[in-house]
């Protein structure tokens, strides 16, 4: 037998490997974006939402400056709670990431035209992790459907 028609032991070692480290990969891979989804529904609850649901000077200050009061400050922080909770729910964390996605997009467009573009990349920093969790989670959507149409 020549050389030519033998086969390596190292693509036969190669080929017999990567299913387990694809299946180890996928495997980190999913705790990390768990871990997003965590990082993400902590800063959202804590360091987003708790600061207009107590009403902090902060974030009243920013809302009056608005004219939006704090009707808009106690709206925006339910929102931005019920954003953070969805995120640890399996079945809505797509869903979850998208909404507030669109709620930074609306914020992007407030710091641009209200306060002349001050801290505007924060909310286009957590639009990257946002689309990340609703696309990798994209077939919790078509659970979430089946959920919806099941009636009792």
């Amino acid at each position: 037998m020549s050389e030519t028609t033998a086969p390596l032991p190292s693509a036969v070692s190669a080929t017999s490997t990567g299913p387990r480290t694809l299946t180890a990969g996928r495997g980190r891979a999913r705790i990390a974006l768990r871990g997003l989804e965590v990082l993400l529904a902590l800063f959202y609850g804590i360091a987003s939402a708790l600061p207009k649901l107590i009403a902090h000077p902060s974030a009243a200050e920013s809302f009056d400056k608005l004219g939006w009061g704090d009707t808009g400050m106690y709206a925006i922080g339910v929102l931005e709670l019920a954003g953070a909770i969805a995120l640890l729910v399996p079945v809505l964390r797509s869903v979850a990431a998208v909404s507030l996605g669109a709620l930074m997009v609306g914020a992007f467009i407030v710091t641009i035209v209200a306060f002349d573009g001050e801290n505007a990349a924060t909310p286009l920093i957590l639009l990257v992790p946002l689309g990340l969790i609703a696309w990798a989670r994209r077939d919790s959507v078509k659970d979430l459907a089946r959920l919806v149409r099941r009636t009792p």
